[in-house]
Parts: C-alpha cells; sequence; structure tokens
C-alpha cells in the first residue's frame, strides 16, 4: 500500500493562510514553546492540555484538547510528530491521534515568510488522506477552528 503523503493533491488539501504583526522569528518561536502553544493552540472553546512535549525534529508533542460538549467535558487526545523543522521557515508535522495506525491522521506543513514590513505570512497546509476524509474535516468545522487556531496565535503574540 503506498502512502498517501508521498504525493500532494489538490482534492486533499485545506489551506489556512493569515498574516501576522510580527517578525518570522518571534511566529516561530511561538511554535517550538509548549507553554505557549498550550496558551493559543487549537479552536476557541478548548484548552490544551500538554502530556509530552519534544519539539525537534524527529519528536512528537502529545497532549488533549479539552472543552465542554452538550455540558459534559470531552477531551479529544492528539499526537504530532515532527518530521521537519528548517527554524524560522517550515514546520511539517503529522497530526493525528496516539493510535499509531491512525487512518485519519494529516500531514500539516506550516510556512513563515517574513514580508519587508516586518510582518509574517503564516501558511499552514493540511493534506489529508483521502478526498473523502477531507470533506468530513470541512463538515465538522476544520477550516473555522484552524482559523481560530491562527487567530489565537495572532492574539498571543500581541500580548
Amino acid at each position: 500500500m503506498t502512502n498517501p503523503f508521498d504525493t500532494w493533491a489538490l482534492d486533499r488539501e485545506i489551506v489556512l493562510v493569515k498574516v501576522l504583526n510580527h517578525p518570522r522569528q518571534k511566529v516561530f518561536a511561538a511554535w517550538m514553546d509548549p507553554r505557549a502553544l498550550a496558551q493559543w493552540y487549537g479552536p476557541t472553546d478548548l484548552k490544551i492540555e500538554n502530556h509530552e512535549a519534544d519539539i525537534r525534529e524527529g519528536g512528537i508533542w502529545r497532549f488533549d484538547m479539552v472543552g465542554l460538549f452538550e455540558g459534559q467535558e470531552r477531551r479529544f487526545a492528539n499526537l504530532v510528530r515532527f518530521l521537519e523543522i528548517v527554524p524560522n521557515e517550515r514546520i511539517v508535522m503529522d497530526h493525528g491521534t496516539p493510535d499509531a495506525n491512525d487512518p485519519d491522521r494529516f500531514r500539516a506543513t506550516v510556512t513563515f515568510d517574513e514580508q519587508t514590513d516586518g510582518k509574517t505570512v503564516l501558511t499552514m497546509r493540511q493534506l489529508h488522506p483521502s478526498p473523502a476524509r477531507r470533506k468530513i474535516v470541512i463538515g465538522f468545522g476544520a477550516v473555522e477552528y484552524g482559523l481560530q487556531t491562527l487567530d489565537g496565535l495572532a492574539a498571543w503574540l500581541d500580548t
């Protein structure tokens, strides 16, 4: 069986872009600090609980997203594997659950492009394992949640 992440396909991709009013070194640093990630990462109504954070190429970040749904606390276990980290330029990671064979994990590539005015264009490209999975995650709000995450980063950087 071939790896779905060996080739990029537009019908499996979600692209999110945010212009941040900070230099790319500062934006990149917010991704490298586990305490910072816990403060800004994720949808607005969810909090992050870190369990393990080895943020380096070859490392992992294991965390729960926690929130209230219909009056009940729900936990969503996440595992990020850092595949490539080029300081101040790019982070490539696989994002899914702690299940080593998670069929729904996706590949994310985050790039940091500094403009001449000192602002940073952050682009997050997600590659899902199939067009059907992409459609499912869009249906449950992944685009909106991703934009909330980037808004949370912007707010954190501004403090």
